[in-house]
């Protein structure tokens, strides 16, 4: 098969090669996918410029997430998953060194869902690490419907995923942005209201929306960065899930302050997140995008054998949505 990989960590161009590797055969419990779409996320980057250190194994095919047909099953699976349109995450994680970056894939059948006609198989390759992210981050302290809920970073790949998910599940959502195009885009994915956080007081715009109450949750972007205004921003009783935390990777935690308002605090990291949120996400993210009314934001694409490209342009920051590799 035509695949792409890398066997030192480096500069995209520097080390990525394309050619031709041993197609995989489905083992117990397995689907074997002919991928259609690969999609790229930061991590997948970081991982290939060694900003997690050093290899995690002597051969590796980027990229977690995908979506293709599956050609074959092996023992243990349904015959019926054979020719079913899926999408896909954790191609290369958790053990596994061979992503989604190729022609084929052989993965455990609970990592794959159905794909639906009217969701293009670019549009798929979204899905994986930025809206499992989102759904596990929204609903970590449980139910949102009938809820206020604060997005930080409503226009980001998880971000968006996180505003329209809470949309769909009942909330009332309130997202972060940092310009007017920003803006528009998490009104399009169903913010009942946006704060410009560059020119506005959010924590002060937080309470004045919700009557001096905040917010029930919060899904961030930054917990370090945004840890004064989301906690001027909880009501008593409230819950934050964050899943990145750039501003300040160390931060300084009140915990007196935590403790009075009895807020509940997540770290979410998707690969270790336990199975029955996994799996719940899968679920549910599988009946969101059969409704129709979803925006699965596509920034970019590139043929297989410039990766590179694609790397590239998730490295270079400023994308809408996520960075496709189109396989075929």
């Amino acid at each position: 098969m035509k695949a792409v990989w890398y066997d030192r960590t480096g500069a995209a161009r520097e080390v990525l090669q394309y050619g031709e590797l041993p197609t995989p055969s489905a083992g117990v419990g397995q689907v074997l996918i002919r991928i259609r779409a690969s999609g790229v996320n930061p991590s997948d980057a970081g991982m290939r410029r060694g900003g997690t250190g050093s290899m995690a194994y002597p051969r590796i095919v980027p990229n977690s997430d995908g979506a293709g047909v599956v050609e074959a099953v092996g023992p243990g699976v349904s015959e019926r998953w054979v020719g079913k349109r899926v999408w896909f995450y954790n191609g290369q994680r958790n053990g596994r060194a061979f992503g989604s970056a190729a022609e084929y894939i052989e993965l455990d059948v609970d990592l794959v869902r159905e794909l639906p006609d009217h969701v293009s198989f670019a549009e798929g390759a979204t899905l994986g690490i930025p809206c499992m992210t989102a759904h596990v981050a929204l609903f970590k302290a449980g139910p949102v419907q009938g809820r206020t809920v604060l997005v930080t970073g409503g226009a980001g790949a998880v971000g968006h995923y996180a505003v329209q998910l809470a949309k769909w599940a009942g909330a009332t959502v309130i997202a972060t942005v940092s310009s007017q195009d920003k803006a528009e885009r998490a009104l399009a994915g169903g913010a009942d209201h946006v704060i410009d956080y560059r020119r506005e007081d959010v924590a002060a715009r937080v309470r004045e929306l919700t009557g001096g109450e905040g917010v029930h949750h919060i899904v961030d972007v930054d917990f370090g960065g945004n840890l004064a205004a989301s906690l001027a921003s909880l009501r008593m009783n409230g819950s934050l899930a964050f899943y990145a935390t750039r501003g300040e990777a160390a931060p300084q935690v009140p915990a007196g302050a935590l403790m009075r308002l009895n807020l509940s605090v997540h770290g979410v990291y998707l690969p270790v997140s336990p199975h029955e949120q996994r799996r719940r996400a899968q679920d549910d993210i599988t009946r969101w995008i059969g409704t129709g009314s979803r925006i699965l934001s596509v920034a970019g694409t590139f043929p297989l054998e410039d990766t590179a490209g694609a790397h590239e342009m998730v490295e270079a920051g400023g994308k809408v949505g996520t960075v496709v590799v189109e396989v075929g």
